[in-house]
This record gives structure tokens, sequence and C-alpha cells, in this order.
């Protein structure tokens, strides 16, 4: 809380597991710094969205900030808060930092110091950008994180070179949230495995290696679609055309979501390549008359999508985004939410298979026995988005 009072440290990075109280102490520090030290300043407050910087950081530090006498103004159309505490009033403007060109955002702005929440999620061109728009007198910067792989550009550039760069690293486990019970910790511990567990759980910057869903056992996690109704239908697409094309039909019945039967097709095994319409078939006969809320598709199958819709079948396009939809999928079969079934073959065929490409040094899964596994990681990131939020979610208050 109280860094910052020394000269010594230009920067304050805090990395580690997952709810382990970094977001909120970083970011209670953050505001007490700059109203104890500045007036009439500028701030920069950065997420990977602004949405999930509402979400993560100010939803729940906003209240905190008033119990302790701030006056917190937020004007949103602007993505703007106003604080004023003891006689000096600061305005700390909201960043994105989704893409490359998300730099152009915070580019020309000159700022007092700025709060980057996930840096590591974030482009390098945003986080470099952000730090040479700190140019007052006095400015700090601070990061906060969840670990990555350890060929990542943050890990290397700072956590590696942190007292060279006159940065304060401070790692954070579990334990030194008072907020967590030991009962949330197992439950955090027996939602993850193998990489996720390494980074979220105890908090390492380690290579993403071996199977994917590692902790899947077709034996133990594939069981026979159950009988009797199911309240809802839903089919997940992966389009291909030399590529395999991979169809899943899902039914919810006493709230979990199982894979009951598919639909996979490889044009070089079968030596012909099908059309927009013959796949608009196969997917209709894999409804097979059943009343279907949505179909969730390849954000890149365009004219497939277009087909479908002149059929009458109500299509969303899916959130590509590999790297979370890998966690959120994850997280929603360890905790079966999802089941893929045993009649599924090629799906379970491709979990077995489904790896992760070490060559790259980034997380990245092979582009080889993925085409079941992308469109399950469709429906699953439909799914999260539906009960708002995927892996350690947390609830979002409106106003500010």
């Amino acid at each position: 809380m109280t860094w910052w009072r020394s000269e010594r440290w230009e920067a304050v990075i805090c990395d580690g597991a997952v709810r382990s109280g970094k977001t909120f102490s970083m970011g209670l520090s953050f505001f007490l710094w700059a109203q104890a030290r500045f007036d009439g300043r500028q701030f920069g407050l950065c997420g990977k969205t602004i949405g999930s910087l509402r979400r993560n950081l100010l939803a729940e530090l906003a209240p905190y900030l008033r119990g302790a006498g701030m006056n917190v103004q937020e004007r949103r159309s602007e993505n703007l808060l106003i604080v004023r505490f003891a006689g000096h009033e600061n305005r700390f403007l909201l960043f994105g930092g989704r893409d490359e060109s998300s730099a152009a955002l915070i580019q020309g702005s000159t700022l007092a110091g700025v709060l980057l929440d996930e840096a590591a999620l974030m482009p390098r061109s945003f986080v470099e950008q952000a730090i040479v728009r700190c140019s007052v007198p006095g400015s700090r910067l601070w990061f906060n994180c969840n670990p990555e792989g350890p060929q990542h550009w943050f890990y290397r550039e700072w956590i590696l070179r942190a007292r060279e760069r006159r940065a304060l690293y401070l790692h954070f486990t579990m334990e030194d949230n008072p907020a967590l019970s030991r009962r949330i910790r197992e439950r955090y511990q027996r939602s993850c495995s193998g990489v996720f567990y390494r980074r979220f759980v105890l908090g390492e910057w380690t290579a993403a290696q071996g199977l994917v869903y590692d902790f899947f056992d077709r034996e133990r996690d594939a069981p026979e679609a159950p009988a009797g109704p199911f309240a809802r239908w839903r089919i997940s697409v992966d389009y291909g055309t030399a590529n395999p094309a991979s169809f899943g039909l899902w039914g919810e019945k006493d709230g979990v979501w199982y894979r009951v039967r598919e639909f996979y097709y490889s044009s070089r095994k079968a030596g012909r390549q099908r059309t927009d319409a013959e796949y608009a078939e196969d997917l209709a006969a894999l409804a097979g008359g059943r009343e279907i809320q949505r179909v969730i598709v390849d954000p890149s199958a365009a004219s497939f999508i277009e087909v479908l819709r002149r059929k009458g079948f109500r299509v969303v396009r899916a959130d590509n985004d590999v790297a979370d939809g890998i966690r959120v999928t994850a997280d929603l079969l360890k905790r079966r939410r999802i089941v893929i079934c045993r009649e599924c073959r090629d799906c379970l065929r491709e979990m077995e298979l489904y790896c992760w490409d070490e060559r790259t040094g980034r997380d990245a899964p092979r582009k080889e026995n993925d085409h079941a596994m992308d469109e399950t990681r469709y429906f699953a990131m439909d799914l999260a988005g539906e009960d708002g939020g995927g892996f350690a979610a947390m609830s979002v208050e409106r106003r500010i």
C-alpha cells in the first residue's frame, strides 16, 4: 500500500494465482497514491476491455473508495472517473487494450500514472504506448497479471528485469487473500489441472505442454447419453471445406449440457468436398426435427451462416478466442456443466489427441485433430457468456 513512498521504485508488478487479492489491493493503493500526490492530473486505468476493467476492478473497488471518504463519479459515455478527496480532484481515463489497434486510443494522452490490469493479456504495443504517456514528474507504473508462458514478452522484459527497471516485484498466492476460505481455495484446486493448475493456482509462468485436456478420461467422463426428454437443444459448428467439418448436437437436462450426437465429415478421406447446401442438409438431419434454440458457428463461415439463416435457423457467430475458449471449456468439463457422450466418437478421438504446440513458444494448440475441439470450444464460450462468465467469474455491478 505504501511502496510508492520510496524513491527507489518507479513501478510495481504484481503477479500470481487467481483470486489472490492482487487486483483489489493494487487498485486501492493506486487511488490512494494518486489522490495523495496529485491534484488536477489525468491517470490511465487499462484492462483488456473497458467492460472487463469495470467488472474486475472498479465494481468491487469503488464502494471501498467511497467508504474511505472519496467522492467517485463515473461518466460512462466518456469512459471517465472523476475522484475528489482531501481537496484534490483527478481524472481517471478508462482504456481497453484488446488488440494492436488499441494503442491509438491512448496515444496523445498525458498521464501522471497508469494501472494495467491483466497486462499480460494486452498487446505489447498498447502497454508500451501507455508507459510512454506517463511523462508527469513523479509518475509511476502499476502492472498486475496472471502468469502466461515463460516466453511471454512481459515476463521476459519486465518480471525478469524488474530490478533493472526499478520495479518492485510482488508474487501473490491464494493464501495472500484473507477473504478466500480454505473451502474455496480447494474448489479452485479441483477445477484446474495441468498448465492451468500451475498458472492459476500455483501462479507459475510455465509452458503449455502435452495434452490440452489432460484431465479427461474417456471411461470416466464420457457416459451414455441420458434417457428422457431434454429441455433445450443447440448445435455447434466448425465449418470446413478442404479441412474436416464438425457439428455437435447439445441437449440440456437438469442443468447439464450433453453433446449427444455429432456429424463429422473429412473431404480428404471421402474424396469429395461438400457444398454449403449439402452441409445445411446434414445439419438439419442432425437436428432431427428438434427445436434448435440456436446454432453457434465458426465466425469465418460467412456463406454457410447465410445458408443456415435462409433455412430458418437462428445463427450466432462464435467467440473464437482460442486461449480463453480452452480455459472456459476445461472449467466447464471439470465441473460437468458440459459432458461429451460416448456416441460422439470423433470428438472423443480428438480429445485424446489434442495437444499444445510446443514449437511456437506461445499458448497455441497444434492445428490438427482440432475440428470437434473448435466447435466444442465455441459452444463452451457461448454457454459461459450466457451464464455470466467462465473461469473465475464474478458478479457485475452496473453502477459505480
